[in-house]
């Protein structure tokens, strides 16, 4: 073995014994949530970036939990994010959801970027720094449609300029990089897309719009102008749909649908800690003492099809890898039945979460509808009614009848 080759496995060797555990990861997400917790308000109320929850995911270096080993990162699974993503919802949904959209842009570089040196560097510049990234698929004049594209690459000697309008680009002004999607080439159809990796030095982001919204107001999904330029290789080379396939809305869905069960989560625990306090000396059990239970039922049931959920889609991973195909040509929904569970799920669990927080506010009354009580659910209610709203439902219904189309059967067994 040539010494630059032995000087590599050390360094990896090195970060695999520097990579902390699940249960270490779990108690950091735990102490960023305190710290959510405390300014939540004002960011619900301010409607702005939740600076201090990020400033402390950076001191924890939560950002980079999910990049290989390899790569100086913790090499945590799917499931283990999503763990992280469900604590940090107890504190803050706003904060909870930038961590998930930041891991499901982190999938993409990992999973089809790492073969590439200028990605693969760009890995290395995550952990360092701890980047937060963010994404910009919507489009004016095509909305929530992230499978087309109306910009296009500009690709000169190796040197690209992109210009997308971007109806919201989530946190875009406080990110670090932003991953753009965008026709391969000016006279490429719509759906022949790619994605960038552009960082803050490579593009600039003029506002277009503002983010006064019922909630998850500290997502801060300003529409803007977006100019982008670089070199070729900050293009990743897979086609964008195989990339949203794999990576992108398998990430999504399943961390999105964590963060909405750590929403409704935190409410049933307001709501059975106020059940508790009235019980208290009480001869007879107050008349909410059935919507509890079936409150904490739903969220048994939610928490298990999230399970089951992000089990498929860590098989799924793991057997594309296992075979190792590196085939752009191939079909790009390889497992039909995972796309339509996937759908499924964010149907499931947006509109589940939904109902555990009304349920939650019939259990505390008055003092859940007052936005100053310790058993306020007000926020987590509005913060919840964009779940359905995160890729249309009904568009998702839409696909999801387009899938079942494909399936010989509907069900599975147990």
């Amino acid at each position: 073995m040539n010494a630059p080759a032995q000087e590599l496995e050390a360094a990896e060797l090195a970060n695999a014994v520097n990579a902390r555990s699940e249960s270490e990861l779990i108690e950091a997400a735990k102490r960023v949530a305190v710290i959510a917790a405390k300014h939540a308000d004002a960011v619900d109320r301010e409607a702005r970036f939740p600076a201090e929850a990020v400033a402390a995911m950076r001191e924890e270096r939560l950002f980079s939990a999910m990049i290989p080993t390899t790569c100086g990162g913790d090499g945590l699974s799917l499931t283990g994010v999503a763990r992280l993503c469900e604590a940090m919802a107890h504190g803050c949904a706003s904060s909870a959801m930038i961590y998930a959209m930041h891991q499901s842009q982190v999938v993409c570089i990992v999973e089809h970027g790492a073969n590439v040196p200028w990605q693969r560097a760009f890995l290395a510049r995550m952990v360092n720094e701890q980047l937060l990234l963010a994404s910009a698929t919507s489009e004016e004049n095509i909305g929530g449609n992230m499978r087309t594209s109306a910009c296009a690459v500009d690709l000169v000697d190796n040197a690209f300029r992109i210009e997308k309008l971007a109806p919201t680009i989530s946190y875009g002004t406080y990110a670090d990089c932003i991953l753009v999607t965008a026709r391969r080439h000016p006279d490429a159809p719509p759906s022949d897309q790619v994605l960038i990796v552009a960082p803050r030095e490579t593009l600039t982001l003029e506002p277009r719009g503002t983010w006064d919204t019922l909630g998850m107001r500290g997502t801060c999904s300003e529409g803007h102008r977006l100019v982008a330029s670089g070199i070729a290789e900050q293009i990743l080379p897979t086609p964008f749909s195989k990339i949203a396939d794999e990576s992108m809305l398998p990430v999504s869905h399943t961390l999105w649908s964590s963060v909405w069960c750590g929403i409704a989560a935190d409410a049933a625990n307001r709501a059975h800690q106020f059940f508790r306090n009235q019980a208290r000396g009480k001869p007879a059990l107050p008349p909410s003492a059935a919507r509890l239970s079936q409150v904490l039922t739903l969220i048994k049931m939610m928490q298990a099809r999230l399970r089951e959920s992000l089990a498929n889609v860590e098989a799924a991973s793991a057997a594309r890898k296992s075979v190792q195909r590196d085939d752009d040509d191939a079909p790009l929904t390889a497992s039909i039945g995972i796309n339509a569970d996937l759908n499924m799920l964010k149907l499931a669990i947006s509109q589940s979460a939904v109902h555990v927080v009304q349920e939650t506010l019939m259990i505390c009354g008055m003092a859940g509808y007052k936005n100053d009580t310790p058993f306020s659910v007000g926020r987590h209610l509005r913060d919840l009614h964009s779940a359905p709203l995160m890729i249309s439902n009904d568009r998702i219904e839409l696909n999801t009848a387009n899938l079942l189309l494909a399936q010989r059967t509907a069900t599975g067994t147990l």
